[in-house]
């Protein structure tokens, strides 16, 4: 049973699930909500009914970050725990072996932008209102926040995006890479379902070793991406064969 998380099929479109967050009016972030998307996560990873994934707030606001109130009343050991459930809640997102979309409304900001940048691909409405804004708190990016700005904006700007905290507009997040489209903001919903409708009827295999395969270019050597590659375009491989058998 979940409180702040729910998972959607839309019977109009097949195979296309929606991961809605849904904790007004921010969409604030605590342990309780990070557990609960890793949940989903799980589930959605493992259902055969599902090919791509649109994560989502609402149509006034995809998340403002972590509950700061909440934050600062930790214990150094509660810490510790919210720290894991955020990693592992955000590496549970960016874990689906499918293609996923982050449909930003309103704001993305602090770890709100980090959950976004786990999605493969971002679509936002053009008044959205983004930042890696943790240092406004004394804090930084975690969960691979620093990491996945950096791959998607180059080093000297994801170092000023994080120095200064600073909000920055859809426009600029588009120049930027931050998003990958940027639409009405009406039409949000509307074009992440579209951008995942295309992956529907593809093969679902050989999605999930494309998306490892680009997902590892950061994180292993030259000579474990090789092997990694060699491994995977065999399994594929050798699945196209027997399923044409």
């Amino acid at each position: 049973m979940t409180e702040f998380i729910s998972v959607h099929l839309d019977p109009d479109r097949p195979g296309i699930a929606t991961l809605a967050l849904s904790r007004p009016p921010t969409n604030a972030l605590t342990r309780q909500v990070y557990r609960e998307i890793g949940a989903a996560a799980a589930e959605l990873a493992a259902r055969d009914d599902v090919a791509a994934v649109i994560f989502y707030g609402d149509h006034e606001i995809f998340s403002a970050g972590d509950d700061m109130p909440a934050l600062q009343a930790l214990t150094v050991g509660e810490a510790q725990t919210w720290v894991r459930a955020r990693c592992d809640g955000v590496d549970a997102v960016a874990a689906i072996p499918k293609p996923t979309v982050a449909a930003i409304t309103g704001y993305a900001l602090g770890a709100g932008l980090t959950l976004a940048l786990a999605a493969d691909w971002r679509i936002s409405g053009d008044n959205v209102k983004l930042g890696a804004t943790e240092i406004l708190a004394g804090l930084i990016p975690d969960a691979g926040g620093i990491a996945r700005l950096t791959r998607a904006v180059g080093v000297s700007r994801a170092k000023e995006l994080v120095y200064s905290g600073r909000f920055f507009d859809a426009e600029e997040a588009l120049a930027l890479g931050v998003i990958d489209e940027m639409v009405a903001p009406d039409d949000v919903y509307g074009a992440a379902a579209a951008w995942a409708g295309r992956f529907v009827d593809g093969p679902r295999q050989a999605l999930a070793a494309a998306k490892a395969g680009v997902d590892e270019v950061f994180d292993l050597t030259a000579a474990e991406r090789l092997a990694a590659d060699r491994s995977r375009y065999t399994q594929v491989f050798t699945a196209a064969l027997t399923n044409r058998d």
